[in-house]
């Protein structure tokens, strides 16, 4: 079995958010098939509900669409109360999907290319 190694998940995934009233709605699509076995195992609903702690959901729920090599994560209760009842900013969702392609996954370092864990280790 190959190593793990930490990578953020821009490297492995494209994302878009979008919200409806309270509703974060994330779509992560693999940008290659091959990341989809190990994002499915590290991609949970228990997992994004951590990175989006600070925004306190009520509820996440994570689609597959393996034939997409996708996610399709729903987050409730995350935008203080939509872009209508927000006093924040931004009530949107459309930027979080951001925060959620920082986030570092850990994957097989044998999915990886050999050049770009030289580069990563310097």
């Amino acid at each position: 079995m190959s190593a793990l190694v930490e990578v953020p998940l821009y490297e492995l995934a494209h994302a878009r958010s979008g919200d409806k009233g309270n509703r974060l709605n994330i779509a992560v699509v693999c940008r290659e098939s091959a990341f989809y076995p190990a994002l499915s195992a590290t991609l949970t609903a228990e997992r994004l509900a951590g990175i989006f702690a600070s925004r306190r959901p009520s509820r996440v729920v994570r689609y597959e669409l393996p034939k997409l090599y996708a996610f399709n994560f729903v987050l409730d209760d995350v935008l203080e109360g939509g872009v209508n009842a927000s006093l924040g900013l931004d009530g949107h969702g459309k930027s979080l999907s951001f925060l959620l392609l920082a986030a570092f996954v850990s994957v097989p370092a044998a999915l990886l290319e050999p050049s770009r864990l030289r580069s990563a280790a310097e």
